[in-house]
């Protein structure tokens, strides 16, 4: 290998440090061919993981789904982060998945609006 070549990370995405509620918070968007990788953590590691999606009908408004893949399931603010991420992904014009991952010290309805807002700012959509 030619030491002289450097290499990129292949996956377009997006990373930022910040203080939401006086707790370091990073932040990694990544996008894929099918979905976008949305990581925030507080604690150093992944957390719940979400999935969420556009659902479309025909005679229908489109609905949205958000299940938890692995985590807390009592916690109805991330559902709540999830959906709102979703909806704002599809309303900019992208029909792509979602998957989310919050590893947050803090589950208050302020954190997550924040959470929500820092990723919106940061987006690769």
């Amino acid at each position: 290998m030619d030491s002289g070549q450097s290499f990129r990370f292949p996956v377009t995405h997006n990373a930022v440090s910040l203080d939401i509620k006086g707790n370091k918070t990073e932040i990694i968007i990544c996008k894929y061919d099918d979905k976008f990788l949305v990581i925030v953590t507080q604690i150093g590691c992944m957390g719940t993981i979400l999935h969420a999606r556009k659902e479309e009908s025909v005679l229908t408004d489109p609905t949205y789904s958000v299940s938890i893949i692995f985590g807390k399931r009592d916690e109805p603010w991330l559902l709540a982060c999830g959906r709102q991420l979703i909806e704002h992904i599809s309303c900019s014009g992208s029909s792509m998945h979602l998957v989310l991952s919050l590893g947050l010290k803090d589950h208050s309805p302020e954190t997550l609006k924040d959470v929500t807002l820092a990723v919106i700012e940061n987006r690769l959509w």
